[in-house]
């Protein structure tokens, strides 16, 4: 249990950390072609807003997953 308990863990924050990369290079990809993001009708940052709401979902998933096999672990 205690290797899926650190399997959980690195997916958790393989999560967060391509949370973070994604959002970086979406932020840098609208400062290098501002126009491009002109066109559309929705914000820049509204693909980050949605992916942040996702990553919250997957997040408290990781978190009940590994609570229950934190139980589980003697």
């Amino acid at each position: 249990m205690k290797k899926f308990y650190h399997i959980l863990q690195i997916g958790l924050w393989g999560t967060v950390g391509g949370f973070i990369g994604s959002s970086v290079f979406q932020y840098y990809d609208y400062r290098t072609h501002p126009a491009l993001y002109e066109m559309q009708s929705a914000p820049w940052y509204f693909r980050v807003v949605v992916q942040g709401i996702g990553l919250v979902i997957l997040v408290i998933i990781f978190l009940i997953a590994m609570r229950m096999v934190k139980k589980k672990i003697p």
